[in-house]
């Protein structure tokens, strides 16, 4: 059962979490057709819309989840009630209410009349990748957050001070910093590209690891009942060196925008070293799993902690690796090598690990604390091989349509090098394979949604 009763507001966000995950895969397979078939609902969702939708659908998705795994462990490990889950829950309507009516303004208003309407020529921030959401859907993030902030904040001033509450506070505070720069926009296209990283990669490469290890630490304390000390020793050490990688790596991305040449060699260096603190992570969590001193019930959630670890290891340490020197990035930045490495990425670190909290605090709040039934967790593992594999495929296919992008279009003479369109026809069979492994890491989502519902006994999965 739950420690504290306040644990509970966990749950909305976690089931409104995935709702937004299933919404980003259909858009993300409507999108690999529309690659294909270019005017497949092409009057209806342009694939501009399509992949603005796709993308912001992940970032609230992921947020709605971390704030999730926050209200549930940050009460368990300071070893006290909430501060106030009247105002979890507030918080979470208002945030999903922003959302919903922000996703819905992307499909049914062109993008410059939502603009237009939504008031950002008072404070103009709308328009860049990632960040299109309209200036007051950004200011109400910015309320929710300072809310959540506080909630959490206070929870763990008046509770026991562990090392989890404390790295997972850092890397919030840490988002919402960073956040901020979303709101300065300004004219000269270098510096704004500058800062727009500082949002971007100092999110997915820098603060969110934090947020990342602090849960992950935090489940394999519960699934494997290692000591706490050795747990927080790991912790300490994957947190330093994903700071001192992830802040002077962020230079990756500074290499031809207009930045000072020494961004190439810095940029090349630390950027390389950046798959280290994911290894570490690898390492940490079979490391804690084969030391375990019981094998808890709930199965799934350790293969979920495991596979974590592997997966944000490939994808972002070694795909990352792969074209994060500047002589390699200046023949395959902006290719589909940087989606194959963005798709793994995401999915590895970021959506895995709140799937791992998902798939071991929603048993408990609904009642079964020896997690769910052994059919239960058989379909989830299920789920867990479908999504898992459909998404190395779709790294490899992307690969492989990267690599012969930069073949025929970067590496060839000029005059047989191929135009950007010509190039998109002779990668058209790549874009159907991904297609196909699309569909199977959905057919994965809807295994992982059954198990909710699958009933059975209480047996162990053997």
């Amino acid at each position: 059962m739950m420690k504290f009763s306040s644990q509970a507001v966990a749950k909305p966000y976690f089931v409104f979490a995935l709702i937004l995950f299933a919404g980003q895969i259909l858009f993300g397979l409507l999108m690999g057709l529309q690659y294909v078939v270019g005017d497949f609902l092409a009057t209806a969702i342009p694939f501009n819309v399509a992949r603005m939708v796709h993308t912001n659908l992940l970032i609230v998705w992921l947020l709605f989840g971390f704030m999730g795994a926050a209200y549930y462990l940050v009460p368990e490990e300071a070893d006290t009630e909430l501060h106030s889950p009247k105002l979890a829950i507030a918080l979470f309507w208002i945030f999903a209410a922003a959302g919903v009516l922000t996703i819905l303004g992307y499909l049914f208003v062109p993008y410059a009349g939502l603009a237009k309407m939504t008031g950002n020529h008072l404070l103009p921030t709308m328009g860049r990748e990632f960040l299109e959401q309209p200036t007051i859907t950004k200011i109400g993030i910015v309320v929710v957050c300072l809310g959540f902030l506080y909630n959490i904040g206070m929870t763990i001033l008046k509770g026991r001070k562990t090392v989890i509450n404390m790295v997972l506070i850092t890397g919030l505070i840490g988002l919402a910093v960073m956040f901020l720069f979303s709101f300065y926009n300004p004219e000269n296209l270098v510096l704004d590209k500058y800062f727009w990283w500082w949002v971007v990669h100092l999110w997915v490469e820098g603060v969110w690891e934090l947020i990342m290890g602090s849960i992950l630490a935090f489940t394999l304390i519960k699934v494997t009942g290692v000591d706490r000390e050795v747990i927080e020793k790991w912790l300490y050490v994957i947190i330093g060196m994903a700071l001192i990688t992830g802040i002077i790596g962020t230079g990756h991305h500074y290499y031809w925008i207009g930045t000072p040449e020494y961004w190439q060699p810095l940029g090349s260096f630390f950027s390389a070293l950046e798959p280290l603190p994911f290894f570490a992570m690898t390492l940490f969590a079979f490391n804690m799993v084969n030391r375990r001193r019981r094998e808890h019930p709930n199965r799934v959630a350790t293969l979920w902690a495991m596979g974590t670890g592997v997966m944000a290891f490939l994808g972002a340490g070694v795909w990352g690796f792969l074209h994060t020197l500047s002589p390699v990035n200046y023949f395959t930045h902006g290719t589909q090598l940087t989606a194959a490495h963005g798709h793994m990425a995401f999915y590895g670190a970021y959506a895995m690990i709140v799937m791992t909290i998902i798939s071991y605090a929603m048993p408990i709040m609904r009642g079964r604390s020896n997690g769910n039934s052994n059919r239960a967790q058989v379909v989830e593992m299920w789920g867990f091989w479908l999504m898992t594999v459909g998404m190395v495929f779709i790294t490899l296919f992307l690969t492989g349509a990267g690599v012969v992008q930069i073949w025929l279009q970067r590496l060839a003479e000029d005059e047989s090098a191929l135009s950007f369109m010509a190039t998109q026809d002779e990668l058209a069979i790549f874009y159907w394979l991904r297609e196909v492994a699309g569909v199977v890491f959905l057919l994965g989502l809807v295994a992982y949604f059954v198990s909710f519902f699958v009933k059975g006994d209480e047996r162990v999965v053997q």
